[in-house]
């Protein structure tokens, strides 16, 4: 039992959120499995895409090559001001809070809902691979998408969670990745000079 119980959430969309469930328990079984899979081990395919980005940006040069380096990090910050803004909002799971059966196993108490620590990942990483390849970073976004209704489908979020982890995610992403490209020539002969110079280029 959680001694300090959380924001309950269920004012804002609880409804939509219900709605989505009903329609999960009402879908087909192999549906339901293809997007619970999803939701828990989609976030590899960023990471396939990130090592995929930098494995070209290697052949273009290092100015690009440090961009593409520089997606992971990206990412891994904007899952930290997404934590942060969890721990300070303190919302408990509609799970938890609607007491409805989800396909999803309720995290316990104390993991908290608002923002979509998975949503911000994905739309973070995506936005970031924008600024490396349009083409990945195309097919990064509409895997963000799936990963962040996925999140409300297997029950484990309700909708405004996955889209404040959206926008989460792409405001951190986009601020970082510009800091970036900014000073993308000087990291470039700054990291081409040293050790990390066999990650910076093909030859």
């Amino acid at each position: 039992m959680d001694p300090v119980p959380g924001y309950d959430g269920s004012a804002i969309d609880g409804r939509a959120y219900l709605d989505v469930v009903g329609l999960a328990h009402r879908a087909p079984g192999p549906f339901d499995t293809v997007i619970a899979a999803w939701s828990v081990y989609g976030l590899g395919l960023f990471a396939l895409l990130m090592l995929a980005a930098w494995w070209r940006a290697r052949r273009a040069g290092h100015p690009r090559a440090v961009m593409a380096l520089a997606v992971p990090p990206i990412t891994l910050l904007a899952f930290g001001v997404d934590d942060l803004l969890k721990l300070a909002v303190r919302e408990d799971r509609p799970c938890r809070t609607l007491g409805v059966a989800t396909l999803e196993a309720c995290p316990a108490p104390g993991d908290w809902s608002f923002p979509s620590n998975h949503a911000a990942l994905a739309t973070a990483a995506a936005c970031a691979l924008l600024l490396v390849s349009r083409r990945a970073g195309a097919v990064a976004l509409v895997a963000a998408a799936l990963m962040a209704a996925s999140r409300v489908w297997v029950g484990v979020h309700y909708p405004h969670d996955v889209l404040a982890g959206c926008l989460v995610g792409a405001l951190v992403a986009l601020a970082a990745g510009s800091a970036v490209r900014r000073r993308q020539s000087a990291l470039a002969g700054r990291l081409g000079s040293g050790p990390l110079r066999p990650l910076l280029t093909a030859a």
